[in-house]
């Protein structure tokens, strides 16, 4: 009988999913998707005694071991070449600007005197295909990364001294790198009090074409979602190393997920199996088999795989030393390696000891002139025998192979469910406009914010506690009036104090989310404007929430002018000078590459604006250079407002001995030289300097790199 499958994916596919036709799903009502028939579990026996739920609890088990595609590319087939490539890594440019200054070098008197670099590539070439999983071993310094760094258009530190790559027919150029091959980096660049689903849907708004509708959108995503087996998790949050989430191995699937959904013909992963254990690897890689089974291609790189992720793969590049030892079908390598005098031992992992074969030994000079004369010896031996393949595969012949060989790994079952049709490598992509991206990244930011709701309870807490410290050092005076020194002590604490303790915490932020804002800035995932816009307003929530909490306790424990307009002018001010140092914190952490220099950097020139904030010495008194850093001081400004919201337009009693005389407000704010502009005035300068720390923030973004320290 024909079925149907419910597009929400709610239900388990084995128990309630598969529904008749005329049949409804109670969870979403949605219409029902024609999809393949279910698959046969007849063989599998069934358990009488169980209840129903633990008989649901053993279906659900059964179904993560469905090898079935949910979605395949239904674009054209695609074909990755590297001829006669070449690349040689520039050693001096690995070791980042300041590092090289804390080694008391100047970096460009370094690079002129000194020509430090070795080949990371060596002659390389081969051919592969989409329905083919291509993986990379080989020891560290192989060659691994340089040749992903190439094949992904990244420069990091190297250049291509000769050769090709070769996309469908066509030279590789970064339009065509970013319309169809999707690179999944080493690392997990995810926010982490997001939920599976809702990670995958922001990116969904952002990647899928704009002809894609909303229904299509939300199809896509339950589409991947199946296809990783993430149902279980995919309304738990994704997680990081300090909040709790989903494990390693589902968390390294949603970063697969993010790059799988706009369904790319060529997916490159670097590493995919790091940090996890054996059994979630296997079935990591076991998931790239069956997406390179859906007319894509795979190309994984990995240190030394186990033996059954060995056999998963379709096509083994073994490397040493950037030269190529072997390439071609897995299960032909170990009879490669016999034929030319290397068996494997019995009860060994080809993979273990073919890489330790043609790895360098570096332990002694004498070992490591021998074994790199073994390796150039294998290399030569490979490209003697390849010489005539146009796809520089090594290919057994027939009569040659044996029983004992590695089991290819099976194909795997493809339906006949087709997802909207992509554009081609060679169709532009309407992406979704500046509006929708940055509305979707200004609800990504706020969603993720408000979700670490112990970073927020923190937040107020320490505003709340330094305000009611503050208002009660001051409280008790009643109707009495504080001096004028006090005020004035008062209202320089308040508007310094507060901003001091947002410096660290948004550029901790900052550079805590600086490598996935690399990441998808390279993969042109949005542009630099709407992120910068999505930030700044995307954070306005927390800021008004933190200034109020800080605010409104010390205004009013501390006695000062109770009416509605000096309170409202007072509160603006505050929120004025905290965006300031919000600002400057933003602009410094885009500014420098790493977290200390930023913080250091923006603890300096706070000291430099509260030291010339007219408390600490007048500004009458500053010498020229101290009198224009208080210029664009805007805890200067902030203080001169404050002075006049609350002396100007009043008569104060002063007191010595038994003299008591009234004087001016005015006056005494002049005295100390902060009456030079008016209220208004300062409010614009406020403003002024805002804005010159938000454009030097856009100029950050938009013209240096932002890479993550580790990739400096």
């Amino acid at each position: 009988m024909e079925r149907e499958k419910c597009a929400c994916l709610v239900t388990p596919v084995l128990s309630k999913s598969w529904l008749h036709l005329g049949e409804s799903c109670q969870p979403c009502q949605s219409q029902l998707l024609p999809l393949r028939p279910p698959p046969d579990f007849s063989c599998i026996p069934r358990i009488p005694h169980l209840s129903v739920s633990q008989q649901g609890l053993q279906d659900s088990l059964f179904s993560e071991n469905d090898n079935s595609l949910y979605f395949t590319y239904s674009g054209q087939s695609n074909t990755l070449e590297v001829r006669d490539l070449t690349y040689q890594v520039d050693m001096a440019s690995q070791v980042p600007w300041f590092e090289q200054l804390a080694q008391f070098r100047i970096p460009w008197m370094l690079h002129s005197n000194q020509v430090s670099g070795e080949l990371g590539i060596q002659n390389l070439s081969f051919r592969v295909q989409s329905g083919q999983m291509l993986a990379i071993i080989g020891s560290s310094g192989c060659g691994r990364a340089s040749l992903l760094d190439v094949i992904t258009g990244r420069d990091h530190g190297g250049r291509m001294k000769s050769g090709q790559i070769w996309i469908n027919g066509q030279p590789s150029t970064p339009q065509l790198v970013r319309k169809c091959v999707a690179h999944v980096r080493q690392h997990d660049q995810l926010l982490p009090h997001l939920t599976v689903r809702e990670t995958l849907a922001f990116v969904a708004q952002m990647r899928l074409p704009r002809t894609f509708s909303q229904a299509q959108r939300n199809q896509r995503v339950e589409e991947v979602i199946a296809e990783l087996r993430l149902r279980q998790c995919a309304d738990t949050r994704v997680g990081n190393a300090y909040v709790r989430g989903v494990s390693g191995g589902e968390r390294r699937r949603v970063s697969i997920g993010v790059q799988l959904l706009w369904n790319p013909g060529i997916l490159v992963l670097d590493e995919p199996t790091s940090g996890l254990d054996s059994f979630t690897a296997h079935n990591l890689v076991k998931t790239l088999s069956r997406l390179a089974k859906g007319n894509r291609l795979v190309l994984i790189s990995l240190h030394q795989p186990r033996s059954d992720i060995f056999r998963l793969f379709d096509l083994v590049l073994l490397m040493t030393s950037g030269t190529t030892i072997y390439l071609g079908p897995a299960q032909h390598m170990v009879q490669y390696f016999t034929a030319i005098g290397h068996p494997c031992p019995r009860y060994s992992n080809p993979a273990d000891f073919y890489v330790d074969l043609t790895s360098i030994d570096r332990r002694s000079q004498e070992q490591e002139v021998a074994t790199r004369e073994k390796a150039r010896s294998l290399a030569a031996l490979f490209q003697e025998k390849v010489c005539d393949f146009n796809d520089f595969l090594w290919k057994a012949e027939t009569k040659e192979l044996d029983v004992g060989s590695c089991v290819a790994s099976p194909t795997l079952p493809c339906d006949n469910y087709q997802t909207p049709t992509e554009p081609s490598c060679q169709t532009p992509r309407e992406s979704p406009g500046v509006v929708q991206q940055f509305v979707t990244l200004t609800r990504r930011q706020i969603s993720n914010d408000f979700r670490d709701l112990p970073t927020l309870l923190i937040h107020g807490a320490e505003a709340c506690l330094m305000s009611l410290i503050i208002g009660f050092l001051y409280f008790g005076h009643g109707d009495v009036k504080l001096s004028f020194t006090d005020t004035a002590a008062l209202l320089f604490m308040i508007g310094a104090l507060i901003p001091f303790n947002v410096i660290l915490d948004v550029v901790s932020k900052c550079h805590s989310e600086r490598a996935m804002l690399y990441s998808e800035l390279e993969d042109g995932l949005y542009t630099t404007g709407p992120y910068y816009f999505a930030k700044i307003l995307g954070e306005l929530p927390e800021h008004c929430a933190y200034v109020i909490i800080y605010g409104m306790p010390t205004y009013w424990l501390a006695n000062l002018e109770p009416s509605f307009l000096p309170f409202l002018l007072h509160f603006l001010l505050v929120w004025l000078v905290v965006f300031c140092c919000r600002a400057m914190a933003l602009a410094a952490a885009a500014l420098l590459p790493t977290f200390h220099m930023s913080s250091f950097f923006c603890h300096a020139l706070y000291n430099c604006f509260y030291t010339t904030g007219g408390f600490m010495i007048n500004l009458k008194n500053l010498w020229a250079v101290p009198m224009w850093i208080s210029k664009v001081s805007f805890l200067q400004w902030c203080f001169a407002g404050l002075m006049q919201i609350q002396f100007n337009g009043r008569l104060y009693t002063v007191q010595f001995g038994n003299i008591t005389f009234s004087i001016s407000g005015d006056k005494m704010v002049s005295d100390m030289d902060l009456n030079s502009q008016p209220l208004y005035a300062i409010y614009l300068i406020l403003i002024s300097i805002s804005c010159g720390f938000l454009f030097l923030y856009y100029v950050s973004l938009r013209f240096i790199k932002q890479k993550p320290s580790q990739d400096w």
